[in-house]
């Protein structure tokens, strides 16, 4: 019987452990990749259905909104479909709203594609939970921190990508009315790609899918007593600060560079992108640090990391609010964003832990919490009477007044699972 792996070989496919770790955090990836890749664009959409900023703010809001409910959804079907079915169905369905999205004529049709599109930000549940349904205790925090942070590194990928492909079809002869539209065929594509790998290479469990090992729907009823479960509402409340802003940055950061540093379309692209590149090592970096913390003080030493990674990121967005000039704007943008990110990291250091039997529900609603985050900040942005440097002004003192929150949160581990896989929800027979 295989065992959930207690050592990341990260260069590794030999396994189905590590086969599902890489292809986990690559569906994550494309799929981060359809979700923004408008956002970088957005200039030039703006321009094209002749948007206000009203109309810009709410398809912000719409581009996160659908992945509330959709996280927690697809929390619930990874308990009972597994995460392998569950990413499949969604990589094929989500690709539609990518490919459509082109047929947009008017601001009403564009926001109802940007908000369709949107749930197929639920992709990051299956990464979280199928990962941990992979790894030994020890290495979860960080196993989960790598796959969600090279998941995330779409959004860096995106914001460099797209303005080149967008170049690349109006130096074909395309109008910029038409470049745009065509562009998004690419994430289209890309998705279905990985539809195929998950489908060929992925197990739901070292030991094979659930319904190859004698998987019972009857006995994983859903626990709905976490609700009343306070550590995960002070991780949902996390969640929003970090990955909320983070999705936030990633909508507003092109239009922000244009608009405040009169850079061009390009330019504003390539330095949002360095903001998502980061994922590549800051939220795997919050992951590994949270389990050297979780090693030596326990859970509440996880509690305390995230608290202070929060404080850290709301002093560094009121930094770059007030960023006189593009050059400490990047300084100020570089320094908030890698403890956003290693917030981000460590926030999943601690789920895995909160309630093993309903791994996939806590991991929705936490995830749910990172988007209903985006979504409310996405109201400061659509506003008329603040500007985006007050909209960030205000949301550096919510993530600080938030990690007091965390700080005073009790985190602490069931004393029934300190030793055992998160792999409750399946039966083997």
């Amino acid at each position: 019987m295989a065992a959930p792996l207690e050592k990341l070989k990260i260069f590794s496919v030999d396994t189905i452990q590590m086969r599902t770790f890489h292809i986990t955090w690559l569906m994550f990836f494309v799929c981060f990749f359809g979700w923004f890749g408008l956002a970088p664009l957005m200039p030039t959409i703006r321009a094209d259905l002749g948007l206000t900023k009203s109309q810009v703010g709410n398809i912000i809001i719409a581009s996160v909104s659908g992945t509330i409910i959709a996280r927690l959804i697809i929390g619930r079907l990874c308990d009972t479909w597994g995460p392998r079915k569950t990413a499949i169905r969604l990589l094929l369905l989500g690709s539609l709203p990518v490919f459509l999205v082109g047929l947009s004529k008017d601001y009403t049709s564009f926001l109802l594609f940007r908000l369709a599109i949107s749930v197929i930000g639920g992709s990051f549940v299956i990464t979280q939970f199928h990962t941990s349904l992979m790894f030994a205790p020890a290495i979860k925090g960080t196993a989960n921190a790598i796959t969600g942070g090279w998941g995330n590194l779409g959004g860096g990928v995106t914001n460099m990508v797209m303005p080149v492909i967008f170049a690349a079809i109006v130096g074909f002869g395309y109008t910029k009315h038409e470049a745009w539209r065509y562009a998004m065929i690419l994430p289209g594509l890309m998705m279905l790609g990985v539809a195929y790998l998950y489908y060929r290479y992925t197990k739901d469990t070292p030991n094979g899918n659930f319904d190859e090992i004698g998987y019972n729907k009857k006995d994983n009823k859903t626990d709905w007593s976490v609700l009343g479960d306070w550590r995960i509402w002070a991780l949902t409340l996390a969640y929003g600060m970090c990955f909320g802003m983070e999705i936030t940055f990633d909508n507003v950061a092109s239009l922000h560079f244009v608009d405040t540093f009169q850079l061009s379309q390009g330019s504003a692209g390539f330095w949002a992108g360095i903001f998502g590149f980061m994922n590549l090592f800051a939220r795997a970096l919050g992951g590994i640090i949270s389990d050297k913390a979780g090693a030596r003080f326990g859970m509440r030493g996880k509690g305390w990391l995230l608290a202070l990674m929060l404080l850290a990121e709301g002093i560094g967005l009121l930094l770059f609010a007030q960023a006189g000039s593009l050059i400490v704007a990047i300084i100020a943008m570089l320094s908030f964003a890698l403890f956003l990110k290693m917030a981000n990291g460590a926030t999943y250091g601690i789920v895995p832990f909160i309630n093993e039997k309903n791994a996939g529900l806590v991991s929705g609603i936490v995830g749910a919490g990172g988007n209903l985050g985006g979504m409310l900040f996405g109201f400061l942005f659509k506003s008329d009477s603040i500007s985006y440097v007050q909209a960030f002004t205000y949301i550096g003192y919510v993530v600080i007044a938030i990690s007091c929150i965390v700080m005073l949160t009790r985190f602490t581990r069931q004393p029934a699972a300190e030793d055992a896989p998160v792999i409750t929800p399946v039966a083997v027979s």
